[in-house]
């Protein structure tokens, strides 16, 4: 498995979590890591994104509450989640972007 997500798992509302993405040295240093979600019935979307240099974007609805980072030495992307919300819950997906290579998905449910 060339790229491997793990830290998902059942939240309340207002709760954390934070999602990690291993991959090999030389995937992560030659591409920018993104992480997608996708609902049920809905299509699979960016929740953030981040360079090799450390340049981030984030979609709007999770602005101001997950950040995404990347540690260098460990070629592991994060993704940290606060104020989760039930519309939050989605199969959460991290893929190298230049090379279009997807984990495996892991499920974060949000729910009292």
């Amino acid at each position: 498995v060339q790229l491997q997500a793990f830290g998902g798992g059942l939240v309340q509302p207002g709760g954390s979590l934070r999602l990690s993405c291993a991959t090999s040295g030389t995937i992560f240093s030659f591409n920018a890591m993104g992480w997608y979600r996708q609902a049920p019935g809905k299509q699979r979307e960016l929740v953030a994104d981040i360079t090799k240099g450390g340049t981030t974007t984030y979609a709007d609805s999770v602005k101001g509450r997950f950040t995404i980072s990347r540690d260098n030495a460990k070629n592991t992307v994060y993704l940290q989640m606060n104020s989760l919300k039930p519309e939050d819950t989605a199969v959460y997906y991290c893929r190298a972007q230049r090379i279009d290579l997807w984990g495996q998905g892991t499920l974060v449910t949000v729910s009292s």
